[in-house]
């Protein structure tokens, strides 16, 4: 089946769950998207791709990024959950985000009509930065040249591009999905520093939103051909109590196009809004 037909018929189930249930999907229970089912293929011992050799480099000396790049160590679109996970919870575990307590109680008072309507998804919105990389269940392509580093996500044909020549901040930047982006390499390591994020976007599926002071550094590298890794530092002074770094998320280099994926005439909005209305009624 095709990827983005298999998600969006997940989509379409999960409206319809808390339509017609009123709960709190698994997958906002989970922070992440909801998935469809294996069909058994979860039952076979799962097949991760071969690390490749080393990483090539580009022409100034640095690793060269570019590839198309899915999820997980499948190499391409899996129905296999195993093959889909970006990190081993039980070698790398990962931190729940610090919230301060009063950010912590407005989240844990979402419904679950909340948290749909809070989701880039429902709202043909970009996911920005970072959920280009840490919500996106979909593939994105990567183009570096010396000096420049771009990012295409197949997702809402989404996209970006970064100064990577250690320039500086704009010094008052408007807020913007992707924010304010300048880069540098650390080593073999490509360094990316986001501010001025725009703050409609959020930075899991459960509503981890952020306020204008949110600050975001991205750490990717491609330790051999065929894998890619990325880890993120958010500090926001006005909703967390500290900084916060993820476990390091895993890609694989994948060998096909990526696929127009366009968010249009989205009518779950519609739905959830006039569910939100009667909750807010205490029609139920």
């Amino acid at each position: 089946m095709n990827r983005r037909l298999a998600y969006s018929g997940i989509r379409a189930g999960a409206l319809l769950g808390i339509l017609c249930m009123a709960v709190l999907p698994s997958a906002a229970q989970q922070g992440q998207e909801a998935k469809p089912s294996d069909s058994g293929a979860a039952k076979s011992k799962p097949q991760t791709m071969a690390k490749g050799g080393p990483a090539p480099r580009a022409a100034d000396g640095h690793p060269d990024l570019s590839g198309v790049w899915f999820p997980g160590t499948a190499g391409g679109f899996s129905f296999n959950p195993a093959l889909r996970k970006q990190f081993d919870a039980k070698a790398t575990p990962e931190e729940p985000p610090p919230f301060q307590p009063w950010a912590a109680a407005k989240i844990k008072a979402m419904t679950a009509t909340d948290y749909e309507l809070g989701r880039a998804s429902v709202n043909c919105l970009p996911r920005g930065v970072p959920g280009m990389f840490m919500i996106d269940p979909y593939p994105f392509q990567l183009i570096q040249t010396p000096g420049l580093f771009a990012q295409l996500d197949e997702l809402n044909n989404n996209w970006r591009v970064v100064h990577t020549d250690g320039r500086a901040h704009n010094p008052e930047p408007d807020p913007s999905f992707n924010g304010d982006e300048v880069g540098h390499w650390d080593g073999d390591t490509l360094v990316i520093d986001v501010i001025g994020i725009d703050e409609r976007t959020w930075n899991n599926f459960t509503g981890w939103f952020h306020s204008d002071q949110e600050h975001v550094v991205e750490r990717i590298s491609r330790p051999s051909m065929n894998y890619l890794v990325y880890q993120v530092t958010i500090e926001d002074p006005k909703v967390l109590t500290k900084p916060w770094t993820s476990a390091p998320r895993v890609w694989t280099l994948g060998h096909e196009d990526l696929l127009e994926y366009f968010c249009t005439n989205n009518q779950d909005v519609d739905q959830y809004k006039s569910l939100k209305s009667k909750e807010s009624s205490g029609d139920k």
